[in-house]
């Protein structure tokens, strides 16, 4: 082949292939029926300055998995939408807008530790997992955060007394957004 001319490698198909031309949609169905007849499920082609990549198959999902210091906990059945308010934790007194900062050092909050809608009981039938007043322990679930149709238990990590529940039953939470206030102890 010389230099000045365009390679015209035709993959076998008797029509050169057109550099001016690169979309040419008998050559892509061409390399797809080529694709499927040896199981190839990508190609990855260069031709002057044109660069295509195909790929054939079901699309890939990967899951996110938060790096945490805790367990993925067990997948739950998705529970259905309320059709009227359960019976919700005491509302939050303050607006949500800027949570104030801990009083002492001995309160701390329990933030998401992912976006999604946050539960607090494991079905809108049953009571809440915790209240204010309720003792804690580093394994007690405190709520549900339900990210992509995956319901994730939430467990406390610390030990204490929950004195107020920043989040009502159903609302969207953010990454680190504190949910509970927590006093040590």
């Amino acid at each position: 082949m010389s230099k000045d001319k365009p390679d015209t490698d035709n993959g076998g198909s008797g029509k050169p292939f057109d550099v001016n031309n690169p979309f040419d949609l008998a050559k892509i169905r061409e390399l797809l029926a080529l694709m499927e007849a040896h199981g190839l499920t990508e190609v990855d082609l260069t031709c002057a300055d044109q660069r295509w990549k195909l790929r054939r198959g079901p699309e890939q999902v990967t899951q996110f998995v938060p790096s945490g210091g805790f367990a993925m906990p067990p997948m739950m059945p998705a529970m259905p939408p309320a059709a009227h308010p359960a019976a919700a934790p005491a509302p939050a007194a303050a607006p949500a807008a800027a949570p104030a900062p801990a009083a002492d050092k001995d309160t701390v909050a329990i933030k998401s530790p992912t976006v999604g809608t946050f539960y607090s009981a494991p079905s809108p039938d049953d009571p809440p997992f915790v209240a204010v007043g309720s003792k804690v322990g580093a394994d007690t679930v405190v709520c549900i955060i339900e990210a992509m149709k995956v319901f994730n238990q939430i467990p406390a990590e610390i030990n204490g007394t929950i004195t107020e529940i920043l989040v009502k039953n159903g609302d969207a939470v953010e990454f680190g957004q504190p949910l509970f206030r927590v006093r040590l102890g």
